[in-house]
């Protein structure tokens, strides 16, 4: 089966990507999770405006990567929350509230999804997420969690 991929699918590929799996995999996964669409002829203007919106995103080169990632290792990111009198978190963080976090601490815009937690951010204190930049490149911040 033939299929355009819409967004990233880890070990498959990027959005914009046409790539060839089994029936099974794309009826029963990719389709009805909006992963990705089917192949057709039509569908080629589609995957240029993916791949322009992708380009847009994404960062160029290495040596680009590099200096956004010094940029993020010099950055003190701190993102208040509610939390507990233990200094146990009502919920969790999330990579959304790390992207805004990170910006509003005057870093890059980072697409959330670029964004690697190890594990759950579930209590205050400092804790160190990772960013993958570039397939080259992975930038890790660290987090400040403060009780608001």
């Amino acid at each position: 089966m033939k299929l355009i991929l819409t967004t990233e699918v880890s070990g498959l590929g990027a959005p914009g990507d046409i790539v060839e799996v089994k029936n099974g995999y794309g009826r029963n996964y990719l389709i009805p999770r909006q992963y990705a669409i089917l192949w057709t002829r039509g569908a080629e203007t589609q995957i240029a405006s993916i791949k322009k919106a992708r380009d847009a995103r994404e960062i160029r080169d290495l040596g680009t990567a590099k200096e956004v990632a010094g940029q993020l290792g010099a950055l003190k990111v701190k993102l208040k929350t509610k939390a507990g009198a233990s200094g146990r978190l009502f919920g969790s963080i999330t990579t959304g509230d790390i992207a805004d976090a990170v910006k509003a601490a005057g870093g890059p815009t980072l697409d959330r999804r670029r964004i690697v937690i190890d594990n759950a951010i579930k209590t205050t204190g400092t804790h160190r997420v990772s960013v993958k930049l570039h397939p080259e490149v992975a930038a890790p911040v660290d987090i400040e969690v403060l009780a608001s």
